[in-house]
């Protein structure tokens, strides 16, 4: 059972006033101990979060955050990497305790590009590739799925751009394509463009393949990353809807503040995330 207590230590307030940092409450609290009523959902994170770190400092901010999931991006493991490469960035996440089960986002703009992806992706060991594509590729894209089986999940990117915005503009694109290609849902963009991520997440269920979580300031094209506690998305309904879905995927952390020093804002988010979690859970 969560207690009142438990829950403050996982989301932080606690060592708010405590006056410490959220990461240390994360570090000295209790690992809860496995129930059958643990969620299908897995915590994981963005690997973009770390785009000012090199692997190894990165994967001790994993450890400290306690998360074991990572979504691979190419400034930890580049296109060109060799076999041996990929050995040794295997065995570095394996000492860390951590899996990498996808790669990108990545973009791709032409054939060769996409080429180059499902290469990487298939000698890195994984079935889903996070991508960016033009439109007019995407039929190309459903041959090599099904020529691979590895999973396309299409980054949505909010207002920044005109290619994919939200989720129904990538759902609308693929959804009379290869049921292995989907979205690689975006929380955030999707609420700076206007539209109701928890809305979104029952409506394109089928095809959500991956989730990039995070909270945003403000449903406009200013709006900008924050904490998953302080922001205008309705956290503890977002969660809940996991659940009534049943979705089984990766909620990836892409924390986008403070992108220099980022591990207390993250550990904020991902104890409010788990904090909600637990006491939210039936």
């Amino acid at each position: 059972m969560t207690t009142r207590r438990s829950f403050l230590i996982k989301t932080g307030v606690a060592a708010a006033l405590a006056g410490s940092k959220p990461v240390t409450a994360l570090a000295n609290a209790p690992n809860p101990a496995p129930s059958a009523a643990d969620d299908r959902f897995k915590l994981a994170i963005a690997g973009y979060s770390f785009l000012k770190f090199k692997l190894a400092p990165a994967l001790e901010m994993m450890k400290q955050l306690d998360v074991h999931y990572l979504c691979i991006k190419d400034f930890h493991l580049p296109f060109t990497a060799t076999a041996d490469e990929i050995t040794a960035f295997h065995e570095q996440l394996k000492q860390a305790n951590v899996t990498g089960y996808g790669v990108g986002p990545i973009y791709m703009k032409t054939h060769e590009a996409i080429d180059s992806a499902f290469d990487y992706a298939k000698r890195v060991g994984v079935t889903l590739i996070v991508g960016i594509p033009n439109v007019e590729d995407l039929p190309y894209i459903e041959q090599k799925v099904k020529a691979s089986n590895i999973r396309y999940a299409i980054h949505n990117h909010g207002p920044d751009i005109d290619l994919f915005p939200n989720a129904k503009s990538v759902y609308d694109a693929i959804k009379n394509l290869d049921t292995r290609m989907g979205l690689c849902f975006d929380m955030g963009h999707d609420r700076r463009y206007g539209d109701d991520p928890v809305a979104d997440l029952k409506k394109y269920r089928d095809r959500i393949f991956d989730i990039h979580l995070k909270n945003v300031t403000e449903a406009a094209k200013e709006g900008k990353t924050t904490q998953l506690s302080r922001g205008i998305i309705n956290i503890p309904a977002f969660i809940a809807m996991l659940r009534t879905i049943k979705y089984d995927g990766h909620c990836a952390l892409e924390y986008e503040k403070d992108m220099t020093d980022p591990l207390a804002g993250m550990a904020e988010s991902v104890g409010y995330f788990r904090g909600i979690s637990d006491a939210t859970r039936a």
